[in-house]
């Protein structure tokens, strides 16, 4: 053992106290699987908070957030990073959460980061470097909340685009860097934490078993999966026997009704760093974490649609939605440092169960007589698994030269499998009201219906490989004048789409409807299954289940960084990109799929000059070009179908953007600890993607689909600032404020296709379209945070920070058919944090998450074309997450 937190005489002790905490942390991981107990989660918090207090502080860490802000001020290409001392202070569970405190990056519900009010879809993601694909194909990158900073060292955000970085790039590209191994340690720490709107619920719906220890692992979905008689066949009106439904259909309808209990969390890292020979370092890290949470949401989720120049509310529904979410991650990692070689493994594994019942009440599809007794329930689980291997290294060639090289490969999946919908009738066949369990059901329609959708990695695999070197002389420099760089990166993505339906029939006379509990139905269908009075029939569409997706993009870049003097830095860069992308699908009821093979090859310049002023102040210009690529979900040819009728359907014609990017920016470093910036930016975004609403082919419910836009453009302006409150009166000198702002404008010029959906029809409208801005794009973001730090009778830390964050209203989807766009409101988060390290073994964290509880709403716009009869309904979903309360409690030996 290597601790140095004791005296020699009690180093017997610490180290049995160790043993018994290992001892103790695997077995309790090891008795689920041993596959999952080499992955579980990297709680972000945690470990963070763990590195702040035991690796994080020593005086050569490059982690906190004076060196940071540091490195800001020296590098040439506007970079932004949160430090692991910054996370822990601000009560960062994870990286999500942690990229939010960035000037001009929010998150928006469901949908992953926006950064200067731009969709997700304009950034990407990087893990050490290496290109991750995203482990849901209703996202751009990986739900990065499922990601925990335990094991991060730093999280870099790049705002202006460098020809080394992926040139799919608008908005960001975030790239993780994992904890890296300055010092021994090991830790544990326990979290618990309550929700004023979902824990200590009664009657909390979850799946049947979802909440016992294989849900808690994840392990349920092996019941979930495509019946055997189907699962390798090609769909053909397969018709299961009794037999067949009893045996092959192993997951439950049945509900089970717990208490929703407080969330938890356990967490485990250790570092552990020896001497290999004279000069080398070998170090080792393994992390688990696992995390449960109850959540509860209830709101509207309505429906607006054209009725002959008259807008009407389609469906009026509210909706119950129950979550049991359990995040798992693990990681492993070997890393050797020996003078000018560093050579790092890594093993990366992130698994997210989220087991959903949604209760909705009301009516759809304009079915007006069915509002106080029309019921339909969803019962689904997301499932999404993603590992990565990486191997990176790096080689000093003497003084001037340096190659350094990286590859990964990628398994990721994603499932939605056996997702069951079951609707009927609140109303006994007398008119009377049943109690809120029971339900009128009739066999046939699509009353009970089964729904199987994966997404799996075929092949996911990233490398890159640059040499550099330094020429000029030094003099009484610190760096050589100029670095010229050559390298490659590249991505190789492969992935396949199964999308099914399986839909409960009746044998002989349709409708006859019975009385069942509808959180307890799967006897009442067995017993029915046996005596034949229904069946199971898929009617999948035999040639557009399948979906498939090749894409394959390689790079050259070159860069030339040229420093003339101390206080001018240029850096050229220049990217030639090749994107192979063939995308393989059907239309409804072809013979033949479609091969739509779409090939680019792109030059993607950048240029980014930096001007030292004096020894504080520094000004920035930067321009570039790059592209945006779509969602997976966006090119998909399937119509993912919700039961409200809300069908989400990919468009595999959509085109990629090209961006213009230009930057300048005035920073101000008052002192070490301290900035003041102000960034002036603008962009063309040519054929810019956005959702948009239109009504169904069928003529029922509403579909949201994706479309080009002709262009966009964008001009904005951010502010940012850290400034001791010392400065104002010495009684303040313990507080430091942060607060950044981002004000922006958009304008976009509808494509073709836009203007002939969008345009209302001149029966009922004679006027223009409306001007608008582009979807997704917020107005303003503001992100604060006030921070009281002391130091307790021990010299350790003890830190109170409140944190703030809204963004403006923005365009959730554009409306179509005569109605206005939907808009997502405001939403209004206040955080306070308090964290203390007591001492050398043990820390502290308590914190209140969503003070103000705000409602969080996507309304109609109040500017349709045509009129609007809703009863003066205008949400279109709304809900309250309430307030959370934590407690976490770490211990380091």
């Amino acid at each position: 053992m290597f601790y140095s937190f004791a005296p020699k005489e009690s180093v017997n002790k610490v180290s049995t106290i160790m043993k018994i905490y290992k001892l103790s942390v695997a077995v309790l991981f090891l008795s689920g699987s041993v596959f999952y107990a080499q992955e579980v989660k990297k709680d972000t918090i945690s470990k963070e908070k763990r590195i702040e207090g035991v690796v994080i502080q020593g005086s050569s860490s490059k982690k906190t957030e004076t060196a940071v802000l540091g490195e800001q001020k020296k590098a040439i290409i506007q970079k932004q990073a949160v430090s692991a001392e910054e996370i822990s202070r601000k009560g960062i569970s994870n990286v999500e959460q942690g990229l939010t405190k960035v000037t001009g990056i929010t998150t928006v519900e469901g949908r992953g980061l926006f950064v200067r009010g731009l969709e997700e879809r304009y950034n990407y993601l990087l893990i050490n470097g290496l290109g991750s694909p995203s482990n849901n194909p209703f996202q751009k990158i990986i739900a990065l909340k499922q990601f925990p900073t335990d094991v991060v060292g730093k999280l870099n955000i790049y705002k202006t685009f460098n020809s080394n970085l992926y040139g799919d790039f608008a908005g960001a590209t975030f790239d993780i860097e994992t904890l890296t191994m300055e010092k021994s340690f090991s830790k544990i720490e326990f979290g618990i934490g309550v929700n004023t709107a979902s824990t200590f619920r009664n009657n909390f719906k979850v799946s049947e078993g979802a909440d016992g220890f294989n849900g808690y692992l994840g392990l349920n979905s092996d019941d979930k999966k495509l019946p055997s008689a189907i699962r390798d066949s090609r769909p053909n009106n397969y018709r299961f026997s009794a037999n067949e439904s009893l045996a092959q259909f192993k997951d439950s309808w049945n509900v089970d009704q717990v208490k929703s209990l407080p969330n938890t969390s356990i967490g485990f890292t250790t570092v552990q760093k020896v001497k290999a020979g004279e000069t080398g370092n070998i170090g080792i890290l393994f992390s688990l974490n696992q995390s449960n949470e109850y959540s509860y949401k209830e709101g509207a989720k309505n429906q607006f649609k054209d009725f002959g120049g008259v807008i009407n509310l389609n469906n009026d529904l509210l909706r119950k939605q129950y979550n049991y979410e359990i995040e798992s991650s693990a990681l492993l990692g070997f890393a050797y440092k020996n003078k000018g070689t560093a050579i790092n493994l890594n093993a990366m594994y992130l698994q997210n169960v989220n087991n959903i019942i949604e209760d909705y009440y009301g009516y759809k599809n304009n079915q007006v007589q069915n509002k106080d007794v029309g019921f339909f329930r969803t019962n689904q689980q997301d499932l999404s698994r993603f590992l990565n291997i990486q191997l990176t290294g790096s080689q000093k060639l003497g003084e001037r030269q340096q190659v350094k090289a990286g590859g990964s490969y990628v398994i990721n999946n994603y499932q939605q499998p056996d997702r069951k919908i079951l609707e009927g009738s609140r109303q006994d066949l007398n008119g009377n009201m049943l109690s809120d369990d029971q339900l009128y059901l009739a066999y046939g329609g699509n009353n009970i219906i089964r729904q199987y959708l994966d997404v799996n990695s075929r092949f996911y695999g990233s490398a890159y490989g640059e040499y550099s070197i330094f020429l000029g002389e030094k003099g009484d420099k610190k760096d050589y004048p100029m670095q010229l760089s050559v390298g490659y990166n590249g991505f190789a993505d492969l992935r396949k789409t199964s999308y099914r339906f399986i839909f409960g029939k009746p044998n002989g006379t349709a409708g006859q409807a019975f009385l069942i509990d509808k959180n307890s139905p799967q006897a009442k269908f067995n017993q029915d299954l046996a005596n034949n009075l229904f069946y199971f029939q898929e009617e999948s569409d035999g040639s557009k289940f399948f979906t498939s997706m090749y894409q394959f993009v390689n790079a050259g870049y070159i860069n030339f960084n040229y420093k003339p003097s101390e206080s001018w830095d240029f850096l050229l860069g220049a990217r030639y990109e090749n994107d192979m992308t063939l995308i393989r699908f059907s239309a409804q009821g072809a013979a033949n799929k479609t091969n739509l093979d779409k090939q680019r090859n792109l030059f993607l310049p950048s240029i980014s000059i930096k001007k030292a002023l004096n020894s504080k102040n520094n000004l920035r210009f930067a321009f570039s070009k790059t592209v945006t690529r779509p969602v997976l979900i966006e090119t998909m040819d399937i119509d993912y179908i919700n039961p409200d009728n809300e069908t989400i359907r990919g468009n595999p014609n959509i085109e990629n953007s090209d961006n213009y990017n230009f930057d300048l920016k005035w920073e101000y470093f008052p002192s070490t600890k301290e900035m003041f910036a102000v960034n002036l930016f603008a962009k063309r975004i040519n054929n810019a993607i956005e959702r948009s609403f239109v009504s169904s082919g069928d003529a029922n419910g509403v579909t949201v689909t994706f479309y080009n836009a002709k262009k966009a453009d964008l001009a904005g302006i951010e502010l940012e600032g850290i400034i001791s409150l010392g400065r104002i009166s010495d009684a303040l000198s313990k507080f430091t404020l942060g607060a950044n702002a981002t004000f922006m404008y958009t304008d976009v010029e509808r494509s073709q296709q836009q203007l002939e959906l969008e345009q209302p029809n001149p029966n009922y409208y004679k006027g223009d379209l409306h001007k608008r801005g582009l979807q997704g794009a917020s107005p303003y973001t503001i992100n604060a945070d006030l921070k009281y730090e002391m130091k307790t009778k021990n010299n350790f830390s003890r830190t109170f920070s409140l944190v703030y964050n809204v963004s403006g209203s923005k365009i959730y989807a554009v409306g179509t058919s005569g109605a206005d766009n939907y808009y997502e409101k405001p939403f209004h988060q206040l955080d306070f944090v308090y964290q203390e390290q007591i001492n050398k073994n043990w820390n502290i964290k308590a914190g209140i998450q969503n003070i103000l509880n705000n409602r969080y709403k996507i309304l109609l716009g109040d500017k349709s074309y045509y009129n609007v009869d809703t009863n003066g309904t205008n949400t279109y979903t709304d809900y309250f997450r309430g307030t959370n309360f934590n407690l976490t409690v770490g211990y380091t030996f």
